[in-house]
């Protein structure tokens, strides 16, 4: 893979959309507007393209990642939001296609409520990126050009 053929589907779960109010505490004041622009300018330095999907709704999820292989999708950063805890589907989905993923989280869900601990999604993907802010879409998306790319 190498720069413009490079492809990147982002895709921002249940309740990204309210970024920025929010529980601004835990997730900061930054709206998913802010993160996707950020995304855009990196991605641009990165020399790839990105396409990018916020959904309330797992079934759209899970039909957009089905639809990745055909569209040329090289690789999927995803935050699944609260689905990640629960959804042994969007991760069935994350396997079938076989797109190396890497999951991304605003906080450090490890150091929160017990129940968001354990993820679905994580065995699937090739690594996960967690407790930056927004940073961490940021940190993602470069540790996932650099998995395309080696």
């Amino acid at each position: 893979m190498s720069g413009a053929d490079t492809r990147i589907l982002v895709l921002h779960g249940p309740n990204l959309n309210l970024l920025g109010t929010r529980e601004p505490e835990v997730y900061g004041s930054d709206t998913l507007q802010d993160v996707d622009k950020g995304l855009n300018l990196l991605a641009r330095e990165l020399g790839v393209e990105i396409d990018t999907v916020q959904s309330n709704h797992e079934g759209e999820l899970i039909d957009r990642i089905h639809a990745a292989r055909e569209q040329g999708i090289c690789g999927i950063l995803i935050n699944p939001g609260g689905l990640t805890h629960t959804s042994v589907a969007l991760r069935d989905a994350l396997a079938a296609v076989a797109i190396p993923a890497v999951e991304v989280h605003l906080s450090n869900v490890h150091a929160r409520e017990p129940f968001r601990h354990h993820s679905f999604i994580s065995p699937v993907a090739v690594g996960q990126i967690c407790g930056f802010g927004v940073a961490s879409y940021q940190l993602a998306l470069r540790g996932l050009v650099m998995h395309l790319t080696k």
